[in-house]
């Protein structure tokens, strides 16, 4: 597998096209981007179109329009993820070589704890099976730039002994994808939502199983609707109003605590150089209490 490049920042903003971009991964996006073109690092955009049952027509299309809206320029050209199958093909071959890979004809239900298989399956001819990295060593600490040290210990959904790198229905599972990717865009910078935090210690593990560098991870504060649950598509959160792309970017800025959410700015390009000039990941929300958005001021 490619290296990544060392020295220059690269971030990466990775959305699924399950449906168009609501208000908290507009943050994740503007937070990502701020923190690489702060540190004169490139930003790059990568659609993880490799889950069809979960995809939404036209999703891939709204989400890029989004954020060329909002000025959000991306280096390069977006990276598919449906374009890369025969790269994880030779992931997995190669994890599978070294012993680490085995099959597993565990539904759902039988999982055990973190999803763990734990050798509780024995596939007879036949079944559909999914395949799964052995955990051999302790998943690891890690320093989060945004949030500070982490331990595994305070996780309680860390998988025990094993993780899904290839489904049942054939398909890549995301960890594969995700790593496979990150090494080969040469992303050394992961910046996104603390609702994947404990993602991290898992894709060290795999990165360094696959002999590829680990990138820093930085995650941000998890933010809730006026319901008390997490913004996200599955939960029905709205789509961004494309047509008040400022007023969306101020939003997203004084919820990131950026002073930059008041700047005076006739275009999106225009305030977002200036909250690049003046990124502060010091004045982001690191409590524990998650931050409440009010839709009202985004009708439908």
């Amino acid at each position: 597998m490619q290296a990544p490049q060392q020295g220059r920042y690269c971030g990466r903003f990775a959305p699924s096209p399950t449906g168009p971009l609501h208000i908290g991964s507009l943050l994740a996006a503007v937070a990502s981007f701020l923190d690489a073109r702060a540190a004169g690092g490139r930003w790059l955009l990568r659609i993880e179109d490799i889950d069809p049952p979960r995809e939404v027509p036209g999703a891939s299309d709204a989400i890029i329009a989004s954020l060329q809206r909002h000025g959000l320029s991306w280096d390069g050209d977006i990276l598919w993820q449906s374009s890369r199958i025969d790269a994880y093909r030779d992931a997995l071959a190669t994890l599978r070589q070294r012993g680490l890979i085995f099959d597993c004809s565990c539904t759902r239900a039988t999982l055990g704890p973190g999803g763990s298989c734990a050798g509780r399956c024995s596939p007879g001819p036949g079944d559909a099976c999914a395949q799964r990295l052995r955990i051999v060593e302790a998943l690891k600490d890690f320093d989060d730039r945004f949030l500070g040290p982490q331990r595994c210990q305070d996780m309680d959904d860390l998988p025990t002994s094993d993780i899904t790198l290839w489904r049942k229905d054939g398909l890549p599972a995301y960890q594969l994808a995700v790593c496979v990717d990150d090494s080969w865009q040469g992303v050394n910078a992961v910046v996104r939502g603390s609702d994947l935090l404990s993602q991290s210690p898992v894709q060290a593990y795999l990165l360094t199983a696959l002999g590829c560098p680990v990138p820093s991870y930085a995650h941000l504060p998890l933010i809730l609707g006026e319901d008390g649950r997490k913004l996200s598509k599955q939960n029905g959160a709205r789509a961004i109003n494309d047509e008040r792309p400022l007023a969306n970017l101020r939003q997203v800025l004084a919820l990131l605590g950026q002073e930059s959410a008041e700047a005076e700015a006739a275009t999106p390009e225009q305030l977002l150089a200036c909250a690049t000039e003046r990124w502060t990941p010091a004045l982001l929300p690191t409590g524990a209490a998650p931050l409440v958005y009010a839709d009202a001021s985004n009708p439908p």
